[in-house]
């Protein structure tokens, strides 16, 4: 019966997971799993998904839902009252929430986008102790006896012994007999990460390009996690100045002045050199913005900032211009004329819409870096 369940649930989680690739380009336009975020895992509205339920059969055989009468009588005794509404003739619809772990989500974007595995780079700093069962010991716990071993240091111990009869071959284990697995600790050591993520916060940028940055930073940070075992996140905003601040006041934060997008890169590049080696971390910066900057002069110390710091120190670079209507765009031409499209640690994406989203997302993790 628990096997049954099990298969069960199996084969309804296969079907889930089916729904949510059919729809992910809706899920990741609409955002609309950011908002039911857990630590662990994220709740899924799939109003594909019938609810299961009785079905009557055609033929009028009696029992329950037979008999005379009409839709809409009361049960029991008494005059019929009449109703509030008429009676609608179309099947109301069902939604279905499904909690869905963020390993699990990000199975699916990785199979639907066909991302590759990324390759970290660095020393391995996270300790990990992993208890391997590597022999056998004369002692420990029930759990853990092994019983092919015990029965044939029972059988070794009647046959030296002279007990052990061919013709009745029972073989009775004492206390001596008994062996366990026994374990050995290991310490592994696994590839640490940091995104920091940096975003134009002047008044170019309304709520819709910080919703598009929003809900692109959701689905990057649940395919890395799923990539990384240990993983921190840095928020950097900037105008004319850059400061770091909190997930929450990233993403609401809203200047009226100019912008100076070195004074980001600046303040990542601090971030770098006090926290994280580039020997020891793997490192990606995100940078969002809708390709306006307050000057030339500024774009040329940018350039000089990735080339001398940012890019040696990051697994991959990646700049994602938000489409704005006040904004200029230039950024975007001015990497594109530094890098180009086929440079190993710098990747651009326009973001027109909400409906780019996910060709940005293979855009930037489609690499495997």
């Amino acid at each position: 019966m628990v096997y049954n369940i099990k298969r069960d649930h199996s084969r309804f989680r296969q079907i889930v997971k089916g729904k949510i690739r059919d729809n992910l380009k809706k899920y990741v336009t609409h955002g609309e799993m950011i908002g039911r975020k857990g630590k662990d895992t994220v709740s899924i509205p799939l109003p594909q998904i019938q609810i299961p339920r009785f079905r009557f059969g055609d033929k009028q055989k009696g029992g329950v839902g037979q008999g005379k009468g009409n839709p809409g009588d009361p049960i029991g005794q008494g005059d019929p009252q009449p109703g509030e509404g008429e009676a609608g003739n179309q099947e109301g619809q069902h939604t279905l929430e499904v909690d869905l772990t963020l390993q699990e989500l990000a199975e699916i974007l990785g199979e639907e986008l066909e991302l590759p595995k990324i390759e970290p780079k660095g020393k391995k700093t996270l300790r990990a102790k992993v208890d391997r069962y590597t022999g056998i010991s004369s002692q420990g716990p029930d759990s853990l006896r092994h019983f092919k071993r015990t029965y044939k240091e029972a059988l070794k111990r009647q046959i030296a012994s002279g007990t052990y009869d061919p013709d009745n071959p029972i073989i009775i284990p004492i206390k001596k007999d008994n062996r366990y697995r026994s374990w050995k600790t290991d310490i592994q050591h696994e590839n640490s990460a940091v995104i920091i993520y940096m975003m134009d916060v002047s008044g170019s940028m309304g709520d819709e390009q910080k919703e598009i940055v929003r809900t692109e930073a959701f689905w990057i940070d649940t395919w890395l996690r799923s990539q990384y075992k240990g993983i921190e996140t840095r928020y950097i905003i900037h105008d004319a100045t850059a400061r770091e601040v909190d997930e929450n006041t990233f993403f609401k934060t809203r200047e009226s002045g100019g912008t100076l997008i070195s004074s980001a890169y600046k303040l990542c590049e601090k971030l770098i050199a006090t926290d994280y080696s580039p020997s020891e971390w793997n490192i990606y910066p995100f940078h969002f913005s809708d390709g306006d900057n307050w000057s030339g002069e500024d774009t040329q110390l940018c350039m000089k900032v990735l080339n001398e710091t940012l890019l040696p120190a990051s697994n991959v670079f990646c700049y994602g211009q938000v489409e704005s209507r006040y904004g200029s765009g230039q950024f975007y031409k001015d990497l594109m004329e530094q890098f180009g499209t086929e440079h190993e640690s710098v990747i651009l994406s326009r973001i027109e819409n909400k409906d780019g989203i996910l060709a940005s997302i293979k855009e930037f993790l489609g690499k495997g870096k």
